[in-house]
């Protein structure tokens, strides 16, 4: 046959495979999140997230060393506190887990990105990421509790602050906060594009941030809209967000392309508890090659625009990559 184009030509070899590869993954992509927890001492695996595990302050120091080394770039640290109310004021304690993980982090890797989460579920004594009037979540009560959480943050060495609780107006009154308090170079993550989704599971199982009634749903996302999203992108750019993110990751790629192209921030995405906890089951009983699922499905979350991707399989990813 006399064929002109033959595409299989540029597939020929892993040589030439790579050097036309269009999609790269690098462990420079990729952020690792952990949950810290209080006490001393304590690595706990959670049982709905396999080798993933709640980690005292001391030992999220420890491991923070290790993420370093893996050549990961980021961590963002979600944590559960010592005591709920109904306003979530743990978020705000300088003494709480999350406060005190950023700042021993940043003495231990001061290189390494800390991330810290606004939201206020792990930290209400009714699991809802706001405060409630007449079991309605008052968005413009909850934006001062979100301000003082991020600055809290910042104070204790975050780069960046993530608001992931959906709120109305939060990255423009979490700006206005940070800067009044001199944190003019901290950075705001916006969780801009958060569905309401049930891939959710296993995150509540570990940061103990199950609703005692209801759900989300008045505030979160649906998931069968896509225009929403970018409107939702653009009112968070027009408030200052610097990075904007869209959660969950695997099943929304055609939201993460169209926001990519959209905007001209950075887009980050959310590769969420249930995500990885389906490939871990699936690995376990030996029905899928884990490694190959993971960079494949990490490669396509990069290939739709993300420029950073939250996962818990960072640290096995980094050291897939490292090889």
């Amino acid at each position: 046959m006399n064929l002109i184009q033959r595409p299989r030509r540029l597939r020929i070899s892993s040589g030439i495979r790579d050097l036309v590869r269009e999609t790269e993954l690098s462990p420079r992509d990729l952020v690792y999140p952990i949950f810290v927890v209080p006490g001393v001492h304590i690595k706990e695996e959670i049982p709905s997230m396999p080798r993933c595990f709640h980690y005292s302050v001391d030992q999220a120091a420890l491991l923070a060393r290790e993420i370093a080394e893996r050549g990961i770039p980021a961590v963002e640290v979600f944590g559960l506190p010592e005591y709920k109310d109904e306003i979530g004021s743990s978020a705000w304690d300088m003494t709480s887990p999350v406060q005190r993980a950023i700042a021993a982090i940043k003495e231990a890797v001061p290189e390494l990105i800390v991330i810290g989460d606004v939201c206020l579920c792990q930290y209400t004594s009714h699991g809802h990421c706001g405060e409630l009037h007449d079991r309605y979540v008052d968005n413009d009560a909850t934006l001062p509790h979100l301000v003082q959480t991020a600055v809290s943050q910042a104070r204790a060495g975050a780069d960046i602050v993530a608001p992931s609780d959906m709120m109305d107006g939060r990255v423009a009154a979490i700006r206005s906060g940070l800067d009044a308090e001199g944190f003019v170079n901290t950075s705001i993550m916006s969780y801009a594009v958060k569905y309401a989704s049930g891939y959710y599971g296993p995150f509540r199982d570990a940061a103990d941030s199950v609703p005692s009634f209801g759900d989300r749903r008045q505030y979160q996302m649906d998931p069968a809209n896509v225009r929403e999203a970018l409107k939702e992108a653009a009112l968070d750019m027009d408030e200052g967000a610097d990075i904007i993110m869209v959660k969950p990751a695997l099943a929304y790629l055609d939201v993460v392309r169209q926001v990519y192209e959209a905007t001209d921030r950075p887009i980050s995405v959310y590769n969420v508890s249930a995500e990885y906890s389906m490939v871990k089951a699936a690995a376990a009983n030996g029905w899928i090659d884990e490694q190959r699922i993971v960079l494949e499905t990490l490669t396509s979350m990069k290939r739709a625009g993300a420029k950073i991707i939250i996962s818990y399989h960072a640290m096995d990813a980094a050291a897939w990559l490292n090889v």
